[in-house]
């Protein structure tokens, strides 16, 4: 009994002490709130693809409970943002309550219809605000977003099934069609001519049907979602007719691909995007003044191993920030002038299972994390290994370097390995390579391979890890080229004099 009588006494007690307290008793905010920024930049999206989320943080700094009596968008339920405060989802709240010294978070989010309004230069800019309180209490923090136009390629849906369009073409040669897993679909003819005039966003791959031209002309900008690309198919070509700009922040001349987020946080994020795929039979591919960044492969091409007609023409471009290869070459035909290419997962270039390649005053570079890859920049053999271990040769018929830089952060920026069984022919001439292995397995002194070969001297790129590959003061490249194979200007439109730097840019003296 005497226990009961405790037990009884005890709960009353907590009741009566619960009945005084104040802690939980909130007031209506008085205005003071602080945020933790005053606008909220929600970057640039694409129309009708949603953003990424911001956040903001609202702070109580007082001693006291408080309640916010109304929070929300100036558009309210109109407004095309959508917020979630504390875990709740909407456009318009009541009575939030905020402890004394503590915050809340408030994430927002927006997906807008360019279409809905009249767009000058096919973007628009989208504001709204969040409204704390009202009368002589009240508070704001802006909102902000630009919202461009763009041409949307993508496969078709089965609404019923869920089925995604697949791509079905001549995948073993045989001249039948072969039904693949690529999600994409065949460009239409009135599709085969990119221009300047809005941005392209291209869900899984737009393929170029046989015998068709894919031209993509200069200041074209094309954005791939994930997972998605190009695919050039058999007898059918690329052609990337980009020019020389005069802003290089701009390239506004330029043709650049890239991922669909354009958001500054994956703005230099590997990855985001496939590849451009010139598959087997396409012909006469040419990439012009183009920037190719944040794929998987920049740039995968496959046979047609010809001697007389290059399966790809690629000059003046820069492939950066490629997830595993800026260009991936089976067995190809490539020929490249003044191309860049750096910080890449794998190599930069890999030409594999022979082929035939020739490139001048080309920089391949590599800056990627050293405990990650596990291949230099330039790779070359003449082999593959299949997966029963048996091996499959082709033979190299031709690998020229001529006044290239072969350099990153790792010793052995360079591997040729082979089968005796196949040719392997290369030759490297005038070129600074970074090879600095003890016991070199590599004889650079062997004048059928090499020629004027510079070792480890430092170029001594601007900033290389953040892509920029033009040389400084005191460069290990400058001075060191060759004129026998004359590419007048630099991929900047830098004339090179009667004395060649190394590489795809000349070095220009800084003005003090």
């Amino acid at each position: 009994m005497k226990r009961l009588l405790y037990v009884l006494f005890t709960i009353l007690f907590i009741a009566l002490w619960s009945s005084c307290r104040k802690d939980f008793e909130f007031s209506p905010s008085n205005g003071d709130l602080t945020f933790s920024k005053d606008t909220i930049y929600l970057d640039t999206v694409f129309t009708n693809i949603g953003s990424s989320t911001y956040n903001l943080k609202v702070y109580n700094r007082s001693d006291a409970d408080i309640s916010i009596p109304t929070l929300r968008l100036t558009q309210g339920e109109n407004s095309n943002y959508r917020l979630n405060v504390d875990g709740m989802a909407g456009k318009v709240f009541e009575d939030v309550e905020l402890l004394a010294n503590d915050s809340l978070f408030i994430f927002v989010e927006t997906t807008f219809d360019i279409q809905s309004v009249v767009a000058a230069d096919n973007q628009f800019l989208y504001t709204d605000a969040i409204e704390f309180d009202s009368g002589s209490n009240f508070q704001k923090v802006e909102l902000v977003t630009l919202v461009k136009d763009a041409i949307f390629i993508f496969p078709d849906k089965d609404n019923s099934t869920g089925i995604i369009e697949t791509l079905t073409f001549d995948v073993d040669g045989d001249g039948l069609p072969d039904e693949t897993s690529l999600q994409g679909r065949f460009l239409e003819d009135d599709e085969l001519t990119f221009t300047n005039e809005k941005p392209y966003v291209i869900y899984g791959f737009a393929a170029v049907d046989q015998g068709d031209v894919l031209t993509i002309e200069a200041g074209a900008r094309v954005h791939f979602h994930a997972n998605s690309g190009l695919l050039v198919t058999n007898n059918a070509s690329l052609k990337v007719n980009g020019l020389l700009s005069n802003d290089q922040e701009l390239l506004e001349n330029e043709v650049i691909f890239e991922g669909d987020r354009l958001e500054p946080l994956y703005e230099n994020i590997p990855g985001q995007w496939s590849t451009i795929y010139l598959f087997d039979g396409s012909v006469d591919n040419e990439i012009n003044y183009a920037t190719i960044k944040n794929s998987t492969v920049g740039v995968l091409c496959e046979f047609n191993q010809d001697a007389t007609n290059d399966k790809l023409t690629i000059t003046n471009s820069q492939i950066y920030n490629s997830s595993n290869f800026g260009i991936l070459a089976r067995a190809t035909s490539i020929r490249g002038e003044n191309l860049v290419i750096n910080n890449s997962g794998q190599s930069s270039f890999a030409g594999t299972i022979g082929g035939i390649y020739n490139f001048t005053h080309c920089t391949f570079a590599n800056y990627w994390n050293t405990s990650f890859r596990q291949f230099p920049s330039v790779l070359l053999n003449n082999y593959l290994i299949n997966e029963d271990n048996s091996l499959t040769l082709n033979p190299l018929e031709a690998a020229n370097f001529n006044n290239c830089i072969i350099y990153g952060n790792d010793n052995a920026e360079i591997d040729i390995s082979g089968d005796s069984d196949s040719a392997l022919l290369y030759k490297f001439t005038d070129c600074l390579i970074r090879f600095d292995v003890f016991g070199d397995p590599i004889d650079f002194e062997d004048s059928e391979h090499f020629a004027n070969i510079s070792l480890n001297d430092d170029p001594l790129f601007k900033l290389p890890f953040e892509n920029d590959l033009r040389l400084n003061e005191g460069s290990g490249a400058i001075g060191l080229g060759s004129s026998m194979l004359p590419i007048p200007d630099d991929i900047l439109g830098v004339e090179r004099p009667t004395i060649f730097d190394l590489g795809a840019y000349q070095y220009v003296p800084t003005e003090d």
